[in-house]
């Protein structure tokens, strides 16, 4: 007699993804906070209203959010880049949240999988996604559903506050 599957770690979540637009941006600002704070450490950012609005409305680069129940949990910031390689275009996620709250429940999957869904409709050859050192949450995550890339990447920092 076989035994039922146990009930899985964290059940599958319907997760609705879709733009952010301006009238998005008091409910970005929290997320973005959040994700800074991830990121840098220290004392906890404060969310800034005006700034999310600056990048919801930057020509290059676009932001989707996941919702949970209406609720925002988790964003992806995109550029759609020509590729000099194909002829055609690709796109590069360079910022990828999800609330800790949320984690483990599919939803960085999910804003991955949609944007691998686009592909046909934008014209993507492949979809580069970049993790940064620490954490090494979302490196894990990439490291399940793509192969290592032909790039590495180095920066270059300015500091413009002098």
């Amino acid at each position: 007699m076989t035994q039922p599957d146990p009930e899985p770690k964290n059940p599958p979540v319907t997760v609705d993804i879709s733009p952010l637009r301006l009238k998005d941006a008091h409910q970005f600002s929290p997320l973005l906070a959040a994700y800074v704070q991830s990121l840098k450490r220290g004392a906890p950012r404060r969310p800034d209203d005006y700034y999310a609005e600056t990048l919801l409305q930057d020509r290059a680069a676009q932001v989707f959010g996941a919702r949970l129940d209406g609720e925002l949990v988790g964003f992806v910031m995109f550029y759609d880049l020509p590729d000099p390689i194909t002829g055609m275009r690709l796109a590069q996620v360079d910022h990828l949240y999800v609330s800790h709250l949320h984690r483990n429940m599919g939803i960085a999957q999910a804003m991955i999988d949609m944007l691998a869904e686009e592909s046909d409709a934008r014209g993507w050859s492949r979809i580069i996604l970049n993790a940064p050192r620490l954490p090494e949450d979302g490196r894990k995550l990439y490291e399940k559903l793509a192969t290592k890339a032909d790039f590495s990447s180095w920066e270059m920092r300015f500091d413009h506050s002098r």
